[in-house]
């Protein structure tokens, strides 16, 4: 039987360092949408009572909070864990080699070792349809 070996990490966890407990983010998460929909319940009963009492216009006002409150509510408990800080994200760095650079002096110019292109030198071979090599037939 084989064994797979996780590879090691720099050092030990602290207990500073670790994460809130997804029960403890998804109670976080439940009481922040109960909140926002009970403000949004309080934007509804004003909205009535102020269209009741002939508010006009000023009953659009809740009536728009009781209305875009659900979109927030939802979005922010479906939001899952948040990040504890930006060190925890790293930017991607491709790992990209750097171009080559001939080094200086050298008189050997582009293509094969005897100068055309498309030339193989020794040892080398010849992309079938490039200058120097037979075209393929077929």
């Amino acid at each position: 039987m084989r064994s797979t070996q996780r590879p090691r990490r720099d050092g030990p966890h602290l207990v500073t360092e670790a994460p809130r407990p997804m029960s403890e983010d998804i109670r976080y998460r439940e009481k922040r949408y109960l909140i926002m929909m009970g403000i949004r319940l309080v934007c509804f009963v004003i909205a009535v009572v102020v269209f009741v009492n002939k508010g006009g216009w000023l009953t659009a006002i809740p009536a728009v909070g009781a209305i875009a409150i659900p979109y927030f509510a939802v979005v922010f408990a479906n939001g899952g864990r948040e990040p504890a800080g930006r060190e925890r994200f790293r930017p991607y760095v491709p790992n990209v080699p750097e171009r080559y650079q001939p080094p200086a002096g050298s008189s050997q110019p582009q293509g094969g070792a005897d100068g055309n292109p498309g030339t193989a030198g020794q040892g080398g071979t010849d992309i079938p349809g490039s200058a120097g090599a037979p075209p393929r037939s077929g």
